[in-house]
């Protein structure tokens, strides 16, 4: 989720009907946290090669949900998780015709529940972003040769990827993670996403590339 994510959204045109949607219900229920339009352009591309089924973890008012459905192929199954009751209620009216998609309420632990996924986003926990948010394990979640994206970054310049002068250690919790090759993505001056992919034929030695 990002912060005015949803104001982000006030100079585009021409978005993806079910995008205008999921903005239009996080406008009228005062959610400003919503998946950014260079995000969410990302994530629609990466739900095309989808085959099977993608997660997500912290639906909000469904805006990033409704770039990976704008995505994805048809018969492939979008599964997300959202803890807070209200939202995942105002997320299901904004899908309620879209069959291929299924919004669970409860901790985002409940994404285990349809796993594994072809593509799995992080963000609304398990992302290991907060104090105690254990991390989301790949291996158990994704498919071999899935992909898993944690968005919200703001660009790396060096190496260690620092935050407010300090080691950044969830970004390279992934970055490093020996289940994936990992890259950073920058999508806009102050925006970074990472995108690891799971390798195949279980973990290797070594590290991940590093991001850019």
């Amino acid at each position: 989720m990002s912060r005015s994510g949803t104001d982000a959204y006030d100079s585009e045109e021409q978005l993806p009907p079910l995008v205008s949607r999921a903005v239009a219900a996080a406008r009228a229920h005062g959610f400003g946290k919503s998946c950014r339009p260079e995000q969410g352009r990302l994530l629609q591309a990466l739900a095309a090669g989808a085959q099977g089924v993608i997660g997500e973890t912290g639906t909000g008012c469904g805006v990033g949900l409704a770039w990976l459905a704008s995505g994805a192929r048809a018969g492939v199954r979008l599964v997300s998780v959202e803890l807070d009751p209200d939202r995942a209620r105002v997320a299901a009216e904004v899908f309620a015709d879209v069959p291929e998609v299924e919004i669970l309420t409860g901790d985002w632990r409940r994404i285990e529940e349809r796993a594994p996924y072809d593509l799995l986003v992080l963000d609304g926990g398990g992302n290991a972003k907060r104090a105690g948010d254990t991390p989301a394990e790949p291996a158990r979640l994704l498919r071999p040769g899935g992909r898993i994206v944690i968005d919200d970054f703001t660009p790396a310049t060096g190496w260690p990827p620092l935050l407010d002068g300090e080691v950044d250690h969830p970004r390279l919790h992934w970055l490093e993670h020996p289940d994936l090759h990992a890259v950073e993505l920058p999508l806009a001056k102050d925006l970074a996403t990472l995108v690891g992919t799971r390798r195949r034929g279980g973990a290797a030695t070594g590290h991940a590339p590093r991001g850019a």
